[in-house]
């Protein structure tokens, strides 16, 4: 599903020197994969997620995505397969604070072909699905973190991303809502969705099938 070979980020520092944030990144990733990325601070793994979510495009090296040359697509056309294909999920969250819950979860059908009824469908089905059909009319200032966080993984998944990028997505949670989300990433999971997690905690990276070690920009 995903090829990375010599993929590169650097930023200059001055006098023609380049600081390099990911060096030579060769990572294969196929469907139904759930890959941890673990590391110290500033190994490069929110780097990486970045790059694999298309949203950050200062990087070298060549990226498949399905198939599709990332690396030779223009901006709009990266934006594209990212609104269509790739689901986030981020450690703050990321609710827009003046939508209410069912605004939330319908923004990202409005990116895609959907009619008015068939986004009304699916979002009713992700309340259903996350239990949070009484929270429909609340803002996130309304919710705790892990209700928050549940609803940011519910907009993430709506329509149907082929794959799902979170960044530390259980940081800001109490551990008893951190393992209901870890949770619900394994059960995504074993329903076919492809999971690659940024994370600290070794605990929330045994969930995934394996784990990839970031140091000072490589894989090691």
């Amino acid at each position: 599903m995903i090829r990375l070979h010599n993929i590169e980020r650097s930023y200059p520092l001055g006098r023609g020197q380049m600081f390099y944030v990911l060096r030579d990144i060769d990572l294969d990733i196929a469907a139904g994969d759930f890959v941890s990325v673990m590391g110290p601070s500033g190994a490069g793994k929110s780097t990486l997620l970045h790059i694999l979510g298309m949203h950050d495009h200062g990087w070298t090296g060549e990226y498949f995505f399905d198939e599709t040359a990332v690396h030779l697509l223009k901006a709009k056309e990266r934006a594209t397969l990212r609104n269509e294909q790739v689901g986030f999920v981020f450690q703050q969250y990321h609710l827009l604070d003046d939508l209410t819950v069912y605004e939330n979860l319908d923004i990202p059908l409005s990116y895609r072909h959907y009619s008015k009824g068939e986004r009304a469908a699916l979002v009713a089905d992700a309340l259903d699905r996350f239990q949070i059909v009484g929270k429909k009319d609340l803002y996130p200032r309304q919710l705790s973190g892990g209700q928050q966080q549940l609803v940011g993984v519910a907009r993430a998944i709506i329509a149907s991303p082929k794959l799902l990028l979170a960044d530390e997505p259980t940081g800001n949670l109490h551990s008893s809502q951190g393992e209901e989300i870890m949770e619900l990433f394994r059960r995504l999971n074993e329903e076919g969705v492809t999971i690659v997690q940024v994370t600290h905690s070794e605990k929330n990276a045994s969930y995934g099938k394996r784990i990839i070690q970031l140091r000072d920009g490589w894989i090691v």
